[in-house]
């Protein structure tokens, strides 16, 4: 099978859920490579999106491995390097640019922002940063198993959104890698990456939404 046919058939299953035309104008800003950020970038790639920005400071540590998806050759590597290179192993034509370091304001951003740091001090800093500048903005948290993903493409939900950035103290113990698994990470990404299709598709996309794995319950706000 030549690399056209290849190319052709890995899109095939998705046309109708993902607008191939619309994604490949999309610049993907991923700030955080941790738990979420990592699968979020790799769906990311896995769907085509063609330009993904990574931005994170740290680097892969053992824990890693079980609770991120990353790989013992990664080790001792930035997070932000060893994800471009798990993205080119998937698809060696996306362009990744990577920031080995803090979101800083200075950094240009892409046109849909991906939070996925593991405070509400850094999202809020963050957001104060990038609000007036990206049409799509997605949020993940997680701690143990309750997942909560909150979304924002319109004016009402941009207006919406600083009301979940509760001060730091109120929020739970514990930051979102001292009790994490990769099924949960998987899933938080999973749902982020779906509304970004939501969006891609002009459906209004779900505001909040939150996931107890261990109850079983859902709310969708």
């Amino acid at each position: 099978m030549n690399t056209f046919n290849i190319t052709t058939d890995r899109f095939q299953r998705q046309s109708d859920l993902i607008p191939a035309e619309r994604l490949s104008q999309v610049t993907a800003t991923v700030i955080g490579v941790g738990a979420i950020g990592r699968q979020v970038a790799l769906q990311l790639a896995a769907i085509g999106t063609p330009q993904i920005q990574l931005i994170d400071f740290d680097n892969v540590v053992a824990t890693n491995i079980t609770t991120q998806g990353y790989w013992t050759q990664d080790l001792g590597q930035s997070k932000v390097e060893a994800t471009a290179n798990a993205i080119h192993r998937l698809d060696d034509s996306i362009q990744v640019m990577t920031h080995c370091d803090r979101y800083r304001k200075t950094i240009p951003i892409g046109d849909v922002v991906f939070c996925c740091v593991d405070s509400i001090s850094a999202r809020a800093a963050i957001w104060r940063s990038v609000s007036s500048k990206c049409e799509f903005w997605t949020d993940g948290r997680m701690l143990g198993e309750i997942i909560r993903v909150l979304a924002v493409s319109s004016t009402n939900d941009f207006r919406r959104y600083p009301e979940t950035l509760f001060p730091q103290a109120e929020a739970q113990t514990g930051s979102c890698s001292s009790r994490s698994t990769i099924y949960a990470a998987s899933i938080a990404a999973g749902i982020m990456i779906h509304q970004l299709t939501r969006w891609l598709r002009d459906i209004p996309v779900d505001f909040d939404t939150t996931l107890n794995l261990l109850a079983g319950e859902t709310c969708v706000k």
